[in-house]
């Protein structure tokens, strides 16, 4: 497994802008939209290509192309489709599937309530988005989701993660014949006694849509 800390000023900032708890919902949506753009460069260093011949108005020429099948964009609900639009933006020929894991507040287990994803993900690149990588739990059960399914390359998208979730991300992947990369845009201290990241934004679902 591969973990990559984005190091770049503008996501640093924007990131800053996230964790401050006056940033109201309509602002933190904005920002996540902008910073998951940034983090989706990142990410897609190694998004498979094909060549494409084309002509230029002066002469032909060779270039590239996304290769097929194309890949699939995964937000885990519900916070994940904060950080959906962001990422269509640079891959707007993607797909897009869903996936609802919700985390069990007493034993931060997480279990699948939805679900919309192709049957066979054979020969896909999948990109899962899922805010905060805290007990990793809920990224590991979405992961396996999608390995069981075929799909043979992995990057997961977060915002913030923590060192409990990369080492949860690390025992469950690290030997793992399909590569598994975490791409984020900032590793933070721990968890605390709740499984919430310190010091973290907070809720991002809550933060992103309100409490509900």
């Amino acid at each position: 497994m591969r973990t990559h800390v984005a190091d770049h000023p503008l996501i640093a900032h924007k990131l800053t802008a996230l964790r401050d708890e006056r940033t109201d919902s309509p602002t933190f949506r904005r920002l996540a939209d902008e910073l998951v753009t940034l983090l989706a460069y990142e990410a897609t260093r190694d998004v498979r290509t094909e060549p494409n011949q084309i002509r230029t108005p002066v002469a032909a020429t060779t270039g590239v192309r996304l290769a097929s099948p194309k890949p699939l964009v995964v937000p885990i609900l519900r916070a994940g489709l904060g950080m959906l639009d962001g990422m269509v933006r640079l891959l707007p020929t993607a797909e897009v599937g869903f996936l609802g894991m919700i985390r069990d507040e007493a034993t931060l287990l997480a279990s699948t309530y939805a679900t919309r994803l192709p049957d066979d993900l054979s020969g896909r690149q999948c990109y899962v988005l899922d805010p905060m990588l805290a007990t990793g739990g809920t990224l590991v059960a979405a992961i396996n989701y999608l390995l069981e399914r075929g799909a043979d390359d992995i990057t997961a998208i977060c915002l913030l993660a923590a060192p409990e979730g990369l080492a949860a991300m690390q025992a469950a992947f690290g030997s793992s014949d399909v590569p598994v990369t975490v791409v984020t845009a900032g590793l933070d201290e721990r968890l605390n006694e709740l499984g919430y990241i310190v010091p973290g934004l907070g809720d991002a679902g809550d933060r992103l849509y309100g409490v509900v």
